[in-house]
């Protein structure tokens, strides 16, 4: 896969800087309640998430912060292909038995930044999603790391999203501008609404500008 974390290779660029402004908004959504679990979605597949859950670790990582990426997409993991590391095992393995979670946890070549890819797909991802050693294992993960992202499936083809969207402290919607579905997205919207899910706002990715490609983080959905 190409390389695709410009906020590594180009930390001055202005994609790089979209992403620095992502992460003070994010910090200041919600001041009484710090977000240190934060789930990353879409409506459909193709959407860009994967993407922007990478930049957006390595701008938090490059702040000081010690950050864990999670690749909770048991389905069509991409993790693993943007950072360029093994996905023999990963959370799957961890969630069955098969492995201990440190010996999963894998360094990237940014400081502070590290991946938990998704391990091989499952035959039964919500149900491994919404088990009781999921829970576990993400409390675990909190006392270890400043800020923890989650890669999570797109809410509209499965409930996987949905599921995650129940043990995070808040939720960010990426917005494919051009190819996202105003439907769809009202569809989204209104799925996580129903079950509580702390929507944090959503995230406008390739919207043209002066600039050339960027994100763009909006506080709420209308």
């Amino acid at each position: 896969m190409k390389n695709t974390i410009v906020t590594q290779l180009d930390p001055k660029s202005a994609i790089s800087e979209a992403f620095r402004n992502l992460r003070t908004n994010v910090h200041y959504t919600n001041i009484d309640n710090q977000v240190n679990l934060l789930q990353i979605t879409s409506s459909v597949q193709g959407e860009g998430k994967s993407t922007i859950t990478a930049n957006y670790g390595v701008t938090l990582a490059q702040s000081g912060k010690k950050v864990l990426i999670v690749d909770c997409d048991l389905r069509r993991p991409q993790i693993h292909k943007i950072f360029n590391i093994s996905n023999t095992n990963g959370l799957s393995n961890v969630l069955v038995g098969d492995n201990k979670m440190d010996k999963n946890i894998k360094d990237t070549k940014v400081p502070n930044l590290f991946v938990l890819t998704s391990g091989p797909i499952p035959p039964n991802p919500s149900e491994m999603l919404d088990s009781k050693r999921m829970r576990e294992l993400i409390l675990s993960l909190k006392d270890h790391f400043d800020m923890i992202l989650l890669d999570s499936p797109p809410i509209m083809p499965v409930t996987d999203g949905l599921i995650l969207s129940q043990i995070v402290d808040g939720t960010i919607v990426i917005v494919s501008l051009g190819s996202t579905e105003r439907d769809a997205l009202k569809k989204t919207m209104d799925s996580l609404e129903k079950i509580g899910a702390n929507i944090l706002g959503t995230v406008i990715n390739k919207a043209s500008s002066k600039a050339g490609y960027y994100v763009n983080y909006e506080y709420e959905y209308k």
